[in-house]
C-alpha cells in the first residue's frame, strides 16, 4: 500500500466521505476514511497502486484531487527531511521528465516570490526534465494548511504536503459544478435541484453509463441532466405536465440535454401521477433519483376528487358535445396526500423495480426540532446506505440512500412519519418550527 494525500473542494464538507465511500464501492476499492476532519479539506489514505487513486477521485464532486506522498511536516525543513528520508528512491525515476511546481494554500497564500523562492529549496531533488508550464509529464505539488487565529491571518503555515499529482477530480478537470450551475442552465423553474448536490446524488445513486435512471417528480430535470452528465439513460415522470413541457420547443426539460449535448440519454419524460404509475413491470430502472415535493409551495397532491360524491356526479359532464373527462384539454381534479405516504409508495415502487444492488436516492424534509432516525422510512427489501443532512437553520434537508438487497437480507418495514404523528412539513413550515409538532 502506498501513502496518498487527497485534497477536498470548499464545499458540503458533511458529504464528502459519503461520496467517497461510494466511488471506493464503485471501483472496487477499500478505503478507510475514519480520520476524516470536516474543518480540513486534506486527508491521508493508503491505496494499492495510482490506477487505483485515479479510478477513485476522476469523477468526484467534492473532491479536487489526489496526490503521491512524498513527504509532510510542520515545517519547511522537517518537509525536506521527510521526502528525503521516505522518497528518495522516487528522484531518478523522475529525472528526466517535463514538469512544473504548484501550489495549493488553505486559509493562507504566498506571493510569486516568495513560491519562487519555496520551488528553490527543493533542488536537491535535480529535476532535469524541461519546465512545462502548460503540458507537463508530472506536476508537483506544495500543499500548505495555515491557522487563523480571530481575523489574523497566520505568517507560516502550520503543515505542510508534497505530493506528485495523480488526478485531479472532474471537478477541476472539466469544470463540472461550473458547466451544471442553474445559473447557466437555459431551462429551470423554482423548484430546480442544486445542480452540485444533484451530481453528488448520482456518485451515490452509482449511476453508470447506459444503465437506466428514473425519477418519478422530474420537474425540470435537475437529476435527469446530472445522470445524463455520467452517461446513464434517464426517464421522467410528473404530475405537472406543464412543468415538464415548458414554453415550447426551446424551453423544455428535453432542451436541457440537447443543450448539454446529452440528448441521446434522453429516453423521456411523461405526465403521470407516481401512485398511478404507468411504467409497464417489465422495464427495467437501474437506479432512481428524486426530489420527491415536500408541498412547501403548494399543497402536494395526487390525482383523485376530495369529494368522490360530487366528482361522480360530474362524470358525464359534456363540453361541446363530449364528455367532459375524455377531452384532450381535460384537467384531471387532484386531493391532498401525506408526504408520508408518498414516502412509503416511493420505498415500496423501489423495494419492486429495482434489481438487487439498484439505488434509491431521494431528499426528505425533516424539522430539526423534532428529528429522530426514527423518522426515516424503512423498507425490508431496502438498506439504508446513507443519510445526510443539508440543514437551513430550522429544517433541513436528508439525503437518504438505500441499496436493494436479495432474500436473505432481512430489514424492517418502517413509516416513521406516520408513526410518529409527525404534523404536515407545510403547515410547520409556514407557522413555524419551534411549536409543539405534535
Amino acid at each position: 500500500m502506498k501513502s496518498y494525500l487527497i485534497l477536498f473542494a470548499q464545499a458540503h464538507p458533511n458529504f464528502r466521505i459519503a461520496e467517497l465511500d461510494a466511488l471506493a464501492e464503485l471501483v472496487n476499492v477499500k478505503l478507510d476514511l475514519s480520520q476524516h476532519d470536516e474543518t480540513r479539506p486534506y486527508l491521508e489514505v493508503q491505496l494499492p497502486d495510482d490506477d487505483s487513486a485515479r479510478r477513485l477521485i476522476s469523477r468526484a464532486v467534492l473532491t479536487r484531487g489526489i496526490y503521491e506522498l512524498w513527504g509532510q511536516g510542520a515545517t519547511y525543513e522537517e518537509l525536506h527531511a521527510s521526502i528525503k528520508e521516505t522518497s528518495a528512491e522516487r528522484f531518478d525515476v523522475y529525472k528526466k521528465c517535463s514538469f512544473k511546481f504548484t501550489f495549493e494554500s488553505f486559509k493562507g497564500s504566498r506571493d510569486h516570490k516568495s513560491q519562487v523562492k519555496t520551488i528553490e529549496s527543493f533542488s536537491y531533488l535535480d529535476f532535469e526534465g524541461p519546465i512545462n508550464l502548460k503540458a507537463p509529464d508530472e506536476t508537483f505539488t506544495v500543499l500548505e494548511e495555515y491557522e487563523v487565529s480571530g481575523q489574523d491571518k497566520a505568517d507560516q503555515p502550520k503543515q505542510l504536503w508534497f505530493g506528485r499529482l495523480i488526478q485531479l477530480s472532474e471537478r477541476v478537470r472539466n469544470g463540472l459544478v461550473e458547466r451544471y450551475d442553474l445559473k447557466k442552465r437555459k431551462y429551470i423553474g423554482t423548484t430546480s435541484f442544486d445542480a452540485e448536490l444533484s451530481l453528488v446524488t448520482c456518485n451515490l445513486a452509482h449511476v453508470l453509463p447506459d444503465q437506466i435512471v428514473y425519477d418519478p417528480f422530474a420537474g425540470t430535470g435537475s437529476f435527469l441532466v446530472a445522470a445524463a452528465g455520467y452517461g446513464a439513460l434517464t426517464i421522467g415522470s410528473d404530475i405537472d405536465g406543464r412543468t415538464l413541457s415548458g414554453n415550447g420547443s426551446k424551453r423544455n426539460v428535453r432542451f436541457n440535454f440537447k443543450d448539454y449535448g446529452t440528448l441521446t440519454n434522453f429516453i423521456d419524460v411523461i405526465t403521470m401521477d407516481f401512485t398511478h404509475n404507468a411504467l409497464r413491470k417489465n422495464f427495467q430502472i437501474d437506479s432512481i433519483i428524486c426530489d420527491p415535493p415536500y408541498g412547501v409551495r403548494e399543497g402536494l397532491r395526487v390525482l383523485g376528487a376530495k369529494n368522490e360524491e360530487k366528482a361522480a356526479g360530474r362524470e358525464h359532464n359534456i363540453v361541446d358535445g363530449t364528455i367532459a373527462h375524455l377531452r384532450r384539454d381535460f384537467m384531471h381534479p387532484k386531493k391532498p396526500y401525506e408526504l408520508s405516504s408518498l414516502l412509503d409508495d416511493l420505498l415500496s415502487f423501489a423495494s419492486d423495480r429495482l434489481p438487487v444492488g439498484g439505488r434509491l436516492a431521494f431528499w426528505m424534509p425533516t424539522a430539526n426540532d423534532d428529528f429522530k432516525v426514527t423518522l426515516i422510512p424503512q423498507h425490508k427489501c431496502l438498506e439504508l446506505l446513507y443519510n445526510l443532512e443539508q440543514d437551513f437553520n430550522k429544517w433541513s434537508r436528508r439525503l437518504l440512500v438505500y441499496v436493494k438487497r436479495d432474500e436473505s437480507y432481512i430489514g424492517e418495514t418502517r413509516s416513521g412519519l406516520k408513526e410518529m404523528n409527525i404534523r404536515n412539513f407545510r403547515e410547520r413550515y409556514f407557522h413555524g418550527f419551534s411549536e409543539n409538532s405534535r
